[in-house]
C-alpha cells in the first residue's frame, strides 16, 4: 500500500516523488503596486471620435530569496492617449514567490526571467482589464507577451553594453 500513489485531490494519482524531476513552483503571488489614472476625468469618459493609442512597457526583474527561491516582479505600464490628451494611465507590479528545484544552472536565468513571469501574465493582465473598466472605459486586454523575446532582447541590450545576461 505504501507504494501506491496518493490522490492530489483532483481525482488524479499525485505523481511519486522524485529528487531529480525539475520543478518550478508557485509559491506567492500578490500586487506589489497598483496606480491607474483617469487624470481628465470627467471629459475622457465622453464619447470620442477616434480610439486611443495605447502604449504599454513590460520589464521582468528578479531577485533571489534562497537557494531555491526567488521572487519575481512583472511590471506592465502603459497609458491610453489621443493626440496629446491622456485619457488613462497605470502601472502595476504583480509579484511572485517561486521555488525552483532541480533545474541545471545554465537554464536557471532563462527559467526565472521567462517561465515565471509567463505564469504571472494572466493574472496581472485581469488586473489591468479590471482597473481600466473600474476607471470608467471598456477593460483592456493586453494581447499575450512573447516573454522568450524579451528575455532575449534584454540578453541582447546587456551585451552590447559589456554585460552579461
Amino acid at each position: 500500500m505504501a507504494d501506491s500513489p496518493v490522490p492530489n485531490g483532483n481525482g488524479g494519482a499525485a505523481a511519486q516523488p522524485d529528487d531529480f524531476t525539475p520543478t518550478l513552483n508557485a509559491l506567492a503571488q500578490y500586487a506589489k503596486d497598483l496606480s491607474f489614472e483617469n487624470p481628465n476625468a470627467p471629459r475622457s469618459l465622453q464619447p470620442q471620435q477616434q480610439g486611443p493609442q495605447i502604449n504599454i512597457q513590460v520589464n521582468v526583474n528578479a531577485r533571489q530569496l534562497a537557494e531555491e527561491d526567488f521572487e519575481v516582479d512583472l511590471r506592465l505600464e502603459g497609458d491610453a492617449k489621443i493626440g496629446a490628451e491622456v485619457l488613462f494611465a497605470f502601472e502595476l507590479t504583480y509579484s511572485g514567490i517561486f521555488r525552483l528545484r532541480n533545474i541545471p544552472q545554465d537554464q536557471m536565468h532563462p527559467a526565472v526571467m521567462i517561465e515565471c513571469p509567463r505564469l504571472l501574465f494572466p493574472f496581472a493582465r485581469q488586473i489591468i482589464a479590471d482597473a481600466v473598466r473600474n476607471g470608467g472605459f471598456p477593460p483592456l486586454y493586453i494581447d499575450p507577451i512573447d516573454f522568450v523575446g524579451l528575455y532575449r532582447q534584454k540578453a541582447a541590450e546587456a551585451q552590447a553594453q559589456g554585460g552579461n545576461a
